[in-house]
Parts: structure tokens; C-alpha cells; sequence
């Protein structure tokens, strides 16, 4: 994320980056722990990695937002050990670090059902004695942070009406100032009156703190406690709720209504959705950068490692090529009723949103979604839209024929939260539906593109044999079919583009450039569609290279085409039903491998200066290759055959960088004067493709 990306979307340069942790639940001891989990016994090993790893990163400070140890203080020989194996291990941290009180630091918040022991003020002291100040504030370079011990709301003790009256008088000398707030606790989940359970707060303690966020436009709020991702805006404040270093709330696994791995104690281990935030600050707002640790460990007394150079990721506000996304065939924003377990809750369901698919996108740096009319139909869907939009997401809307009057009727209203429009028609209705089309298209202030469904006999020579499936999209050999529509009097001035279907068999470069050719020609833009499957709705498509490959190849054209945007049709795994195929998050949304070839692709292009251009792309051995032009000299993409060790791609002479696409590591790379062998990275059968960016110097 360099200043020059920073100046973006109106965020200005970056002022500074700080990090922000939580629910280490660290234990009395490194093989000493008194949960019935083994992966709890793993918190120790897993903050120490975590500590290291904030260690490479440049931050003015780092923020604990609760449950900073395991053992409650109703135990306080346990506690008392815990802390201080707590302090032994963050004492190598390089960065300051504040602490916030968590549930298991001083007590559950005041209710009658808690199954661990409530907040008390012996429990307090216990705090101050081994951690300092329960609540605080300081200031950091025009910022005001504020930090709040969230358990003692409603409690009615002394220490929250002091603490009542520091945050009132603190939040209004700062009026005007940029305010992060941290707290453990969360207010809600997904509605301001929801119905309180074990991990929000309750009333009459939440209403207070929301008026506060209210009255002073705080920024940001960030939140521990649930040990899984969640966002969302109250008013002006961005609201997080960060994943735990040490292990996930396993009854928020029944989100993904899938059985977890077999070695993740029931959800409870799930790797992939631990890690933590890096918090970026520009002078006009703030992007937050997902860390995903995969429950890495650092052992006691090991040195620590010296870590190699990566691609920063880059946010989807800030990436300057926005011009590949994804198809939202699945609900991304889907709310779940959590079961009453016996563990934390008992008496009633409780309600979360599946934020995961967009903690992904996020990840990856992808602004552009394709979605369906129902994300318009649903009003809370819609307001979510529009926060989304000022985090730098684009949202191009998919409807099929002339639209209804009342579909009509939301996507003039909501105009403002989409980006674009494609409208299918199937072309034996063409004339009953042609007029409508190009008068509601007119109707808004949006491109609108056209697409076409394919009829039985082109399917028929598609796939060669019919199948009961809907194919969309044009061709190039459609060329002069789509002359003929643009050029019909019922859609003058009302389509800016057209669609075009990127087949399995279809070579992704070839194809995005004739679009891009005949979209030139024909005085409008493209947008093609990825297909990740085959013609035959019964035969799953599981390859991840080939997937990567495919989608790798697609971003690099559409990154050089500037009238060609191009959507992968598959984000979350379809493991039943019709066309089965792997997307980049399987069933639990965790990542596969091509996501995190998206995530290094866009980091890398993004850093590159200047415009990119297109170039040709060809077999080589052990693979094929795009090239492509920037101001600073030529890119490479390099695309490896599954399995081999080696690729052979052109290369001119001079230095050059080296990005493996997988884990993102940065080499330095010599030119040989016309071509470079490179070894490939290899993961269980997965050859990871390779970005070379050459400097153009001799």
C-alpha cells in the first residue's frame, strides 16, 4: 500500500497503521490449561507467533480488545499465573500495546443465565492489579483513541458510574476530533433492538453507548468477545467484530451449515478464521486489513524468524483495478439463526449475518459483485448496499426481460448503490420486449448492458448434446447480430455495453480480447462472464489450478483491456446440485487456493505505476504466459502446467521482481536477455502461477 494507492477514493495519504487483537485467552501456563479443548491449550504458542508477526509490520501501536487470558478471576491463583504468562509473552512485542477488559479478564456482563462468574469488583481489582486502567484515552497523530471496559455497563457498581461520567466528559473535549473506539463487548449484532443474549449488551446500556457513537460521529468501533468476523454501520461508525488469535466461538460454526473439518474440535479449531486486523488510517477515512494466521504457533525459546518480503494487500477502496469481480449466485448476506446449545446460550435462538463472503472480498481486494434483483427486494439488503459502496464496492445488477413496473420502480430509487446494469432477453420475444428494454434503460442514469439467452440448437452445438441448463451471453461469432441490436431505434441512447459468455473450453486471453475488439468496434464496452464448469450440469468441476489459471489470466485482461470487465460466475463452493464446481471459499468459507492467488494478483498489479497496456499471450514450456506493458516495463504472468517444477517465459535483460501468487513472497528476479526459467511452487498438486514485473532498466 504505497502513498501513491493511498491518495485513492478520497481516503488522501496514509497517517499510520495501528493493529488490533483480541481474545488471546491466554493460559495459566504453555501445557497448562483448564479447558476441555485442545485447541485452547495452543493459546500461548499462538499469541507468541502473533506478537512476532506484528513485529514485521510498521505500526504506531496495538490494541487488545478483551479476554487477554483463560482463566476467570473468580480463580485468581489460575488467573494471577495466566497473567502473568500474558505479559511474558507479548513483553518481546516492539509496538505499544493497550488493553482492554474482556468477560474472561473481569467477569460475564451483569445477567442471570451467564454460565461463567459475573463481573464484581473483586474481580476489578484483580484487573487493576495485574493490567492496569479499565478504561482510557490518548491521542495519536490527529486521532483520539478511546478504549472502554464493557462488562461493567448495567451493572449498577460505582466503577460504571465513574466510568459513565469519563467517557461523557472524554468524548466531549474531543468533539470534532477522528475517534477509534475499542470495547469487548458489542452492542448488537444486526439491529439496534435486537433482543439481548449472551454476546451483545443489553438495555439500558446499549442505547446510552449508541447515542455516545452518535452524538460524537465516532469512526470506528472495535469489538472482541464473538471470536468471528462481522461488520456492519451504526449511523456514521464503522462497526468490527474481529476473529480471536487463539480459537473460534464454535456455536457460530452453524452459519455455515456444513460439518466442520475433522480436526477442528467440532469448529472450535477452525485455522482459518483466526488472525486479526491491521487498521490503516488515511487523512480522510480508514481501510481495515484482514490478517489471517491459520493458527500458526511460535514455540517457547525459538528464535524468531526473519520474514520474507510480500505484496501488500491492497482493500478494495484502494484498488485502482476494479475491473474483475465475481457472480453473487449465493445469498452474501444472509442472516442465521444461531441453536441455543447449552453452552453460552440456552433459552433462545440468536440472529447473525454470514459475513464471511465479504471478509473475502475485502481480503482479496475485489470491489465489483455481480447481484441478482432479490438484493434490491429485501430493504435491509439495500442499506447494506449502500455501506458497502462507501468501502469501495461496485455492484452491477442482473435482471432477465423487460422489468417488472415495480422492479423498475426499486432500480430507479436505488440507482445511487449500483454501478451498472445487465438485462438478459431471450431473442423469440425480442420484438414484444424490446421497447420496455430500451425505455427503462433510458430511465436511469446507469450503463446498461445486454445480454442474450442461448437457444436450444446453439446449446445443442455448444455442448454437443442438449442439456436442461440456461446459458447466457454473446459470442464473438454474434458480432453482427449485436451491430444489428445497437443500431434498432428502440434502444438508441440506452445501452453503453454488451455481454459476452467465456466458455470452460474458450482460452481466457484470446477471448477477453476479441470482446474487448468488437466491443471497440462497435462503439460500447464488455463485460464477460466466466464460467467455472463445463456444459454438463451432472459433471462437477473441482480442478483448483485450472480455476486459479482461468481466473489469474481473466483479472490480467481485464486489468489491460480498459473496456472490458470480466466476472467469475462461482465465489462460495456449490457442492450439490446443478454444475457443481469449487469457488475460491468452499462451504465454510474458508479460502482456497485461487483466493489467494486474487488477493497477491491485485496487490501486485495494483503497485504497479502507470496504466496497463495489453500484449499477446502464448504456450512456453511448462506452461503459457501473458505479457503485458506498463509504464515501468513489461509484466509477466506466468500460468504453470499442473505439476511441473519449472516454466520458461520471455524476460528482457535488466532486474525484475518475482511474485509467487500464492503465498505472495517477492524475490528479485535477473533478466537473461530473452527468457527466464522459474522454479514453480508447488502445494499438493496446485503449480502456483507467477507475476514477474520487470523494471525496463538494461
Amino acid at each position: 500500500m504505497t502513498d501513491e494507492t493511498a491518495t485513492r477514493d478520497g481516503l488522501g495519504p496514509r497517517l499510520f497503521s495501528f493493529g488490533v487483537i483480541t481474545d488471546t485467552h491466554v493460559n495459566q501456563g504453555e501445557d497448562d490449561c483448564n479447558s476441555p479443548y485442545e485447541s485452547n491449550r495452543l493459546a500461548n504458542r499462538r499469541i507468541r507467533h502473533v506478537i512476532r508477526d506484528l513485529n514485521g509490520r510498521d505500526l504506531a501501536f496495538v490494541v487488545n480488545v478483551g479476554d487477554l487470558v483463560h482463566p476467570l478471576p473468580a480463580i485468581p491463583d489460575l488467573y494471577a499465573r495466566a497473567a502473568a504468562c500474558f505479559h511474558e509473552g507479548v513483553a518481546g512485542l516492539h509496538h505499544p500495546l493497550y488493553l482492554t477488559p474482556g468477560n474472561h479478564d473481569v467477569g460475564d456482563k451483569p445477567n442471570d443465565w451467564a454460565p461463567a462468574a459475573r463481573v464484581h469488583e473483586d474481580h476489578l481489582a484483580l484487573w487493576d492489579q495485574h493490567f492496569g486502567p479499565q478504561y482510557q484515552s490518548f491521542d495519536h497523530d490527529g486521532c483520539h483513541v478511546v478504549i472502554i471496559n464493557a462488562q461493567i455497563i448495567n451493572s449498577g457498581f460505582a466503577e460504571e458510574e465513574k466510568q459513565r461520567a469519563w467517557l461523557e466528559a472524554d468524548l466531549a473535549a474531543n468533539r470534532g476530533q477522528r475517534i477509534f473506539f475499542h470495547s469487548h463487548y458489542p452492542p448488537y449484532f444486526t439491529r439496534p433492538d435486537e433482543e439481548e443474549n449472551y454476546d451483545n449488551i443489553g438495555e439500558p446500556g446499549r442505547s446510552w453507548l449508541l447515542g455516545l457513537l452518535e452524538e460524537f460521529a465516532v469512526e470506528a468501533l472495535f469489538i472482541g468477545h464473538v471470536h468471528n468476523f462481522w461488520f456492519f454501520r451504526h449511523g456514521v461508525t464503522d462497526c468490527y467484530l474481529l476473529p480471536s488469535t487463539a480459537f473460534v466461538r464454535l456455536d457460530y460454526s452453524e452459519m455455515h451449515r456444513v460439518a466442520p473439518e475433522a480436526d477442528a474440535e467440532y469448529g472450535r479449531n477452525d485455522k482459518p478464521k483466526l488472525g486479526y486486523f491491521v487498521v490503516h488510517v488515511h487523512r480522510g477515512g480508514h481501510v481495515c486489513e484482514v490478517v489471517r494466521t491459520n493458527g500458526a504457533v511460535a514455540e517457547e525459546g525459538s528464535a524468531e524468524p526473519s520474514a520474507p518480503a510480500r505484496v501488500e494487500p491492497v482493500h478494495p477502496r484502494l484498488n485502482r483495478h476494479h475491473d474483475f469481480g465475481f457472480d453473487m449466485r449465493q445469498n452474501w448476506m444472509e442472516t442465521v439463526e444461531i441453536p441455543p446449545t447449552g453452552g453460552l446460550d440456552e433459552f433462545d435462538r440468536k440472529e447473525v449475518r454470514n459475513d464471511y463472503p465479504l471478509m473475502a472480498l475485502w481480503e482479496m481486494g475485489v470491489a465489483r459483485v455481480r447481484i441478482p434483483m432479490r438484493d434490491l427486494l429485501v430493504p435491509e439488503r439495500v442499506e447494506r448496499l449502500a455501506v458497502l459502496r462507501e468501502h469501495g464496492h461496485r455492484f452491477t445488477l442482473f435482471t432477465f426481460g423487460a422489468p417488472k413496473r415495480h422492479h423498475r420502480a426499486l432500480i430507479e430509487r436505488h440507482q445511487d448503490v449500483l454501478d451498472a446494469w445487465e438485462i438478459g432477453l431471450n431473442f423469440e420475444t425480442l420484438e414484444r420486449d424490446i421497447a420496455q428494454v430500451g425505455e427503462a434503460a433510458r430511465a436511469v442514469d446507469l450503463p446498461v448492458y445486454l445480454s442474450r439467452l442461448r437457444s436450444i440448437d446453439e446449446q445443442r452445438a455448444e455442448a454437443g448434446k442438449y442439456y436442461h441448463a440456461i446459458n447466457q451471453g454473446f459470442l464473438a461469432n454474434d458480432r453482427d447480430q449485436m451491430a444489428s441490436l445497437l443500431e434498432r431505434p428502440e434502444l438508441s441512447g440506452a445501452l453503453s455495453g454488451l455481454v459476452f459468455r467465456m466458455t470452460m473450453e474458450m482460452p481466457v486471453w484470446a477471448t477477453v480480447s476479441r470482446a474487448s475488439e468488437i466491443a471497440t468496434e462497435l462503439g460500447v464496452s464488455a463485460s464477460v462472464h466466466l464460467r467455472m464448469t463445463g456444459p454438463n450440469p451432472a459433471v462437477g468441476f473441482d480442478n483448483e489450478h485450472v480455476s486459479a489459471g482461468r481466473i489469474a489470466e481473466a483479472m490480467a485482461a481485464a486489468a489491460a483491456f480498459d473496456n472490458v470487465t470480466v466476472y467469475a460466475d462461482t465465489l462460495i463452493d456449490f457442492d450439490r446440485g446443478y454444475f457443481p464446481r469449487a469457488g475460491v471459499l468452499d462451504r465454510r468459507f474458508n479460502p482456497r487456493p485461487p483466493l489467494h492467488v486474487v488477493r497477491h494478483l491485485n496487490a501486485a498489479l495494483d503497485s504497479v505505476t502507470g496504466p496497463l497496456k495489453p500484449g499477446h499471450g502464448d504456450a512456453c514450456d511448462g506452461g503459457r504466459y501473458v505479457v503485458m506493458q506498463s509504464g515501468a516495463g513489461k509484466i509477466v504472468l506466468a500460468l504453470p502446467d499442473a505439476g511441473v517444477s519449472e516454466i520458461t517465459v520471455p524476460l528482457d535483460a535488466g532486474s525484475a521482481t518475482r511474485v509467487d501468487l500464492l503465498d505472495g513472497t517477492m524475490t528479485p528476479l535477473a533478466g537473461k536477455g530473452g527468457h527466464a526459467v522459474l522454479a514453480v511452487s508447488q502445494a499438493e498438486g496446485f503449480a502456483s502461477p507467477i507475476l514477474i514485473h520487470g523494471d525496463g532498466k538494461a
